[in-house]
Order: structure tokens, then C-alpha cells, then sequence
């Protein structure tokens, strides 16, 4: 299994998305339905700023796998938000992370 990171990078109008609450509601309960989505969450550049984007932590077996997490997911909007994905080797491998 590979570990691989998501970086979203949202348009001002993902803003709108974000504000209706079935979407969110939807994209929350998609995110519970997929255990191999580890972590996830919103990215701001300032913590009293709106969000600018998401990242997300992904264990697949390949980048296909993890390109139809993306798609599939009632938060995605092609038009309103751009992704990048990478793999992800995690300094400090024999201790967990407690977020």
C-alpha cells in the first residue's frame, strides 16, 4: 500500500460549495464511507481567513485509485478546484501521529 497527499487548491467560488450545508453533509459522509482517506481537511492561509483549499493523507494501492477518491467525492467541482497528487514517505515511520 502506498501513502499518497492531496493538495486542492479552491477557486473564490468553492466558497459557495462550501457554504451548502448538503454538500457538506454529503462529502463528510463520503469521507467516513472510505477508510483508506487517513486525514483530511480544509487548508487556510491564516486561521481568521476563508479556505483556500484541502489536503488530504490517502493510503491506495496506486494513483488511479486515489484520482477516483477525488472524483467521486460530492466536494469536487472541476471548474472551482484544482488538485495535485503526490506520494508520501512519513519521517519518523515507528511512531503515530495524534492529531
Amino acid at each position: 500500500m502506498t501513502r499518497w497527499v492531496v493538495i486542492f487548491r479552491d477557486m473564490p467560488q468553492m466558497l459557495d460549495i462550501r457554504a451548502k450545508k448538503e454538500l457538506r453533509d454529503a462529502h463528510v459522509a463520503y469521507a467516513k464511507a472510505h477508510p483508506e482517506l487517513l486525514i483530511g481537511g480544509g487548508l487556510k492561509p491564516e486561521t481568521d481567513a476563508d479556505f483556500c483549499g484541502a489536503l488530504w493523507v490517502v493510503e491506495a494501492e496506486n494513483k488511479q485509485e486515489v484520482e477516483k477518491l477525488v472524483f467521486d467525492d460530492p466536494f469536487y467541482f472541476a471548474e472551482y478546484r484544482t488538485f495535485e497528487i503526490f506520494t508520501w514517505g512519513k519521517l519518523l515511520e515507528d511512531q503515530t501521529a495524534r492529531l
